[in-house]
């Protein structure tokens, strides 16, 4: 009997779609009634939210609130992906926060993000996406996107609170975020909806299943060639 070929794998500078995993929540349609729901851009704007994902595949990342640190280091580095990436893959990349829209051009000054930002204030998505209202008491290990401890960025978030033009918390503070692929149209690809603060999923982890090239967020933003 003749020797198996060997398995062999192309390498080369830009990730390679990985399959979506899959489960209940992959290979659905989102419902009409949640596409046609608004959210709100910088300027106050409503756009319906399936309008953000209608032509081409979206990366839709919902955070808990901009005052949360984790957020805001999550979003810092979402922010280091190059646009070029993610036009060469043909993806959007999103974020979805529930605050006043008064806040999202703070939010991005404050972050450096320059990728499509909105809001869901009255967080309406939020619930039909079934993103939890609560914390989940589990192990999420350990971010590679989250630098502050947890005195000092509760500290920096407070800090933010009260020295800023709204004196709020710039969303629900027990909301949970999640993470989304998107489109065309109204198709779920995949679906994360985090269990508490910790639990967002890896940028990377992510880019790699809609084919953008991956990013080193360990310093200095750098490629990663596999």
């Amino acid at each position: 009997m003749a020797a198996p070929a060997p398995v062999t794998q192309q390498i080369s500078g830009r990730a390679v779609p990985a399959p979506v995993p899959s489960g209940p929540e992959c290979g659905q349609s989102l419902a009409d009634a949640v596409a046609e729901l608004p959210v709100l851009d910088a300027s106050g704007k409503r756009v319906p939210f399936g309008v953000l994902f209608r032509e081409r595949r979206a990366v839709v990342v919902f955070v808990r609130h901009f005052l949360c640190y984790i957020c805001k280091e999550y979003v810092e580095d979402l922010a280091k992906i190059p646009q070029r990436f993610l036009e060469e893959a043909n993806v959007t990349l999103i974020v979805i926060g529930q605050s006043s829209y008064h806040h999202i051009e703070p939010f991005c000054k404050l972050t450096g993000y320059a990728h499509e930002i909105y809001v869901d204030p009255d967080r309406e998505i939020y619930k039909r996406l079934g993103m939890k209202r609560s914390e989940e008491i589990a192990f999420s290990g350990q971010s590679p996107h989250v630098k502050s401890n947890l005195l000092l960025g509760s500290i920096r978030s407070l800090w933010r609170a009260v020295t800023g033009p709204l004196f709020d918390f710039q969303g629900d503070p027990a909301q949970q975020g999640g993470t989304l692929i998107l489109g065309p149209g109204n198709d779920i690809h995949f679906i994360h909806c985090d269990r508490n603060r910790y639990d967002h999923k890896p940028i990377n982890s992510v880019l790699q299943l809609v084919g953008v090239q991956l990013v080193n967020f360990t310093s200095r933003p750098s490629v990663i060639h596999v």
